[in-house]
């Protein structure tokens, strides 16, 4: 399995089985993030197999892993705070199509309740395990360009590739955050520190606009996801 998936990739890439400890992927990964910037790469893990972000490949027509990374490279990015702004404009407008406001009091909820994350969630399977998987040093050199080298999104309401770029970018540069997991359907990014708490209202308003399951489907407000903000190291993001 691993194989087919390392050649995909196309770059150093180091094989993770099945475990029930997580803590030697954990260490792998920074170890690489210690190497990254004098080696020249953006370290990511990646699942394999049935849940990875590779299958995106699949359903590119007359177009090979190396046109598709060669043709994104090339391309300016995005402004990702107009795109946010963008995004955040279009759910209003569908709202007050619908005689609501956005995001609406009970949606908007206190800032309280939230839970630090400070370690990956989408590298695990259900029974506490993690997934199988590689942490792939992407021979990119800087960080939103991941997306260049992976195709990420562009199904139901998950962002494409391009507009993961462009959020990347603007997040990078704002708050140092680096997209660190990715899977067929989560996305993980890792940061320095966790926000200011005077920023995480903002931030949590501009995450639930990107992302609306990981308050929909997930915390409930984005009170409580802009006060997890506020503790976290990690930021989840997940797409039905």
């Amino acid at each position: 399995m691993y194989e087919t998936w390392t050649a995909v990739l196309n770059c150093p890439c180091k094989e993770f089985p099945p475990a029930k400890n997580m803590v030697p992927v954990l260490a792998a990964y920074y170890e690489a993030r210690r190497r990254s910037t004098r080696e020249g790469f953006v370290p990511v893990l990646v699942t394999v197999g049935e849940d990875s972000p590779l299958d995106g490949f699949q359903w590119m027509k007359n177009e090979t892993p190396e046109a598709y990374r060669k043709r994104m490279l090339s391309r300016s990015v995005e402004d990702g705070g107009a795109l946010l702004a963008q995004m955040t404009a279009q759910h209003k407008e569908y709202a007050a199509e619908d005689g609501c406001d956005w995001p609406g009091e009970d949606l908007l909820g206190p800032m309280e309740g939230g839970e630090a994350i400070e370690h990956f969630l989408g590298i695990s399977d259900f029974q506490g395990g993690t997934l199988p998987l590689v942490l792939a040093e992407l021979p990119v050199k800087r960080p939103w360009e991941v997306f260049a080298w992976i195709p990420f999104g562009g199904w139901n309401e998950c962002p494409g590739s391009e507009e993961q770029m462009a959020t990347a970018k603007y997040w990078y540069e704002k708050y140092g955050a680096v997209p660190a997991v990715m899977t067929r359907d989560v996305l993980e990014y890792d940061l320095p520190a966790p926000v200011r708490r005077e920023e995480a209202m903002a931030l949590a308003l501009e995450q639930y606009a990107f992302c609306p399951d990981i308050v929909e489907q997930g915390c409930g407000t984005i009170g409580y996801l802009a006060d997890t903000l506020a503790k976290s190291n990690k930021w989840y993001f997940w797409w039905d």
